[in-house]
């Protein structure tokens, strides 16, 4: 993507599992049926840039210090409020570091422009969504390099978890609501939960947790976040690097909120909570395919992953 200006410190890999607590809410309850399942299968869309809708009140995430002349938020320079009180001391001074790079006129690596897997939270950032839907698995399509999640229904966590890239995913149903609750996800190298370089953990404490709640939801219902999120994310059109990603300014109908959570001990002084306001996209399902887009600034070669052997 021409637009993709963010970025994250190197860290490093170890090996290790990860010992978890049961999931968020009744894990072994039984499987619903299709047709008593809510519906949120299809392809859904928020073109909004960097994509995390503060709440009202209460621990929210990082937010860009740096705004338009109309107030929203100047994606072209990604410099993250270290002084939010969610942030632990050391966390705050990696977020303040990246904004220096960011004011310099300069670019930092991260996961999107360096073709790696996002992982949770961050991959809420892309601009598309695609919900296929089963009684016992959900599966998740992020528009950016194929990125896929999976997410099994009505089952624990193992008691010991090898971290993945988007983690060990579990759902079930609460009423209307769709609960995913992730854990292990996998440290480095480009390991970040937002655009402003927050880190994700460290090498010894793979400690992040994410809780996702998704509903259907009246217009009416979302018009808050709706309204709070065109005042601090810049909208993005529906041409250039974003292809046929686009939404109906007129549309009224039912949407997609997800309300997330996001834990970690080693970085984040309290759990801290955001949305994404989704709606129906009204063009087809497009791709992006980042190692085809090498030059992720002035110059710069991305690090494309490379396996250690050849497939065959």
């Amino acid at each position: 993507m021409s637009v993709q200006r963010r970025g994250f410190l190197a860290i490093s890999t170890p090996a290790w599992t990860q010992e978890v607590s049961p999931a968020v809410g009744p894990a072994s309850s039984s499987a619903r049926s299709a047709a008593s399942m809510p519906d949120f299968s299809g392809t859904w869309a928020h073109p909004y840039l960097t994509g995390f809708e503060p709440l009202a009140a209460g621990p929210g995430p990082v937010r860009n210090r740096s705004r338009r002349r109309d107030g929203v938020a100047n994606f072209q320079q990604l410099v993250g409020d270290y002084t939010n009180p969610i942030l632990q001391p050391w966390a705050a001074e990696v977020v303040k570091k990246h904004g220096e790079i960011s004011m310099a006129g300069q670019g930092y690596p991260t996961p999107s422009n360096q073709c790696w897997p996002g992982g949770v939270p961050y991959v809420f950032w892309d601009f598309l969504l695609q919900i296929f839907q089963q009684p016992d698995h959900i599966l998740m399509v992020y528009r950016q390099g194929h990125e896929l999640r999976h997410v099994r229904m009505n089952a624990p966590h193992p008691a010991q978890v090898t971290p993945s890239w988007y983690g060990d995913s579990v759902g079930h149903y609460e009423g209307d609501t769709l609960v995913i609750d992730t854990v292990g996800i996998k440290v480095g190298p480009f390991a970040m939960v937002d655009m402003y370089g927050t880190p994700h953990s460290t090498p010894h404490s793979p400690a992040l947790h994410v809780v996702e709640r998704y509903r259907l939801v009246d217009y009416d219902e979302a018009k808050d976040a709706l309204e709070r999120n065109a005042k601090e994310n810049s909208y993005i059109p529906a041409t250039g690097a974003t292809g046929v990603v686009e939404i109906n300014p007129n549309y009224r109908g039912k949407v997609l909120q997800l309300h997330f959570t996001v834990e970690d001990n080693a970085v984040f002084t309290v759990p801290w909570t955001a949305t994404i306001t989704y709606r129906p996209n009204v063009g087809p399902w497009t791709e992006v395919i980042c190692t085809e887009n090498l030059q992720w600034y002035s110059g710069k070669d991305s690090e494309v992953p490379q396996a250690e052997k050849p497939d065959f």
